[in-house]
């Protein structure tokens, strides 16, 4: 799970920064970004219980909620995604299935109509990534945690919440 993190992170990264060329760099990171995030929605449908959407995908009112009480520094501690955290993945993840079905239908069936919708969800994508990260350091100082280091090595402090 980790590593199809990372390995979404960085492919996402490459096709983004390389939409100027749109060459073999651009085709495949995109490739590889759009059957990872494919994998990873499978993988959400029927993996183990804390993979599965079903365990951290909550409604957007929970969501907002959480991150209202992160920026008070009162939010409840998660082992797994926070309710802000599992929105993100969802979001993500359908921006990315868009940029990426978009990218393909643009290469390989010349639709080139859909450039707006791939240009725009590749920004949003973006945008997103922003706001992940910014939400990742600020839960990080919140619950006094590296949750990037978590996401690289698997442990967390404890498996008990605060």
């Amino acid at each position: 799970m980790r590593l199809s993190h990372w390995v979404l992170a960085v492919s996402f990264l490459v096709a983004f920064v390389t939409h100027e060329d749109v060459g073999p760099v651009h085709v495949y990171s995109g490739y590889i970004a759009l059957g990872t995030a494919a994998l990873r929605v499978l993988w959400g449908l029927v993996g183990p219980k804390h993979a599965r959407f079903s365990d951290f995908v909550c409604h957007p009112k929970i969501a907002a909620g959480y991150l209202f009480d992160l920026m008070l520094f009162r939010a409840k501690r998660y082992i797994g995604h926070s309710p802000a955290g599992g929105l993100m993945v969802v979001a993500l993840l359908a921006v990315i299935l868009i940029c990426g079905v978009t990218g393909v239908l643009i290469e390989d069936a010349g639709m080139e109509f859909l450039e707006g919708i791939h240009e725009l969800s590749s920004d949003l994508g973006m945008l997103l990534v922003v706001l992940h990260l910014a939400g990742v350091a600020l839960a990080s100082v919140v619950h006094r945690e590296n949750l990037v280091r978590a996401m690289i090595n698997g442990r967390k402090r404890s498996d008990q919440p605060d």
